[in-house]
């Protein structure tokens, strides 16, 4: 590969600026082309809106760095209904089976398994319930289903937890804790690289195999 590997971290910026800020200088520092809405450099045109600019940042990078925390983000004021540009974001790169990794805040993961332990375990359960205007604990309960479309939870995959893959969320609880996990995964560029690599080799196998069985 000629070109340098492109990292799309989501959208996610309230309460986490410098959070944003370091993990941009680490990615930066090791290698890659980073495309962060809080630092301006996702690549925008003036005949896109600010979320078909993100959409087509996430279809076109080559790893994507998704980052979950207890603030749900922009994009759905007008319809309390509709998701927030990471929301969206982050099903598109599980859409596209983008090499993807995941930071979830431990509130947001505390979260979950409170309301799990209530007997609300999953998004129909939660539909019942609404949160006060003003709550510390999470801003909005589409927060958890963010959590889960990320770790793929059995109502939203039907396999086996032994057999999913790309489910891995990483929680971290102080800002080092995701600056540990960058460092990782991503200091390696070569090794990184190279799983790329194999990966675009394995999907054009499948690709291969899928068009196959149809002939």
């Amino acid at each position: 590969m000629s070109k340098k590997l492109t990292v799309m971290v989501s959208s996610t910026v309230y309460g986490v600026e410098e959070l944003l800020d370091r993990v941009y200088s680490l990615l930066t520092a090791f290698g890659y082309e980073v495309w962060m809405s809080h630092k301006g450099t996702v690549p925008v045109f003036s005949n896109q809106s600010a979320f078909e600019s993100c959409i087509a940042a996430v279809e076109k990078c080559d790893l994507f760095l998704g980052i979950i925390t207890p603030q749900y983000g922009s994009g759905k004021e007008k319809d309390k209904t509709e998701l927030s540009i990471t929301h969206k974001e982050i099903k598109k790169a599980i859409e596209l089976n983008k090499p993807r990794w995941f930071l979830a805040h431990d509130q947001v993961v505390f979260a979950r398994r409170l309301l799990t332990d209530l007997g609300y375990p999953d998004r129909d359960a939660r539909s019942k319930l609404e949160l006060k205007k003003g709550s510390k604990s999470i801003e909005d309960l589409r927060v958890l289903e963010m959590y889960e479309d990320a770790i793929r939870t059995p109502e939203l995959d039907d396999k086996a937890v032994i057999e999913r893959v790309g489910n891995w969320v990483q929680k971290y609880e102080q800002d080092d804790d995701a600056n540990l996990f960058v460092v990782a995964q991503f200091s390696r560029y070569q090794d990184v690289e190279q799983r790329l690599t194999e990966h675009f080799q394995n999907v054009s196998q499948v690709s291969a195999s899928v068009g196959a069985s149809h002939e």
